[in-house]
């Protein structure tokens, strides 16, 4: 069956940096568009970034756009989450997922916490 499982939360103080990773197995990871999701405290799901089968091509949302990069590695299932500039509003459960809205199927989470 599909899983997914992240990591690379922590608490970082704003300005600071985080890498998140997705193991994903279960499914061709290489034949889906893959995508990161966020609930803040109390919140509702959020899209944040997504990228194509082969990595060549990327889609942020605006409040990420610049600050966040999202890439892959086929080769070993990888997902990543490159973050910087980390802003207080960023706090939330960070997921993976290779679904579209509304996302049923993602992992657990990873969770970030953006505060000094």
């Amino acid at each position: 069956q599909v899983q997914l499982v992240e990591s690379g939360g922590d608490l970082v103080q704003p300005g600071g940096s985080l890498r998140l990773s997705c193991a994903a197995s279960g499914f061709i990871f290489s034949r889906y568009w893959m995508t990161w999701v966020r609930q803040a405290p109390g919140k509702g799901i959020k899209w944040v970034a997504s990228i194509s089968m082969d990595g060549g091509r990327t889609l942020y949302d605006d409040s990420v756009e610049g600050r966040f990069t999202i890439s892959r590695d086929n080769a070993n299932k990888m997902l990543y989450l490159e973050m910087r500039n980390l802003d207080p509003e960023d706090t939330a459960v960070y997921s993976c997922t290779k679904d579209t809205p509304p996302y049923k199927s993602r992992g657990p989470g990873t969770r970030v916490i953006v505060s000094s």
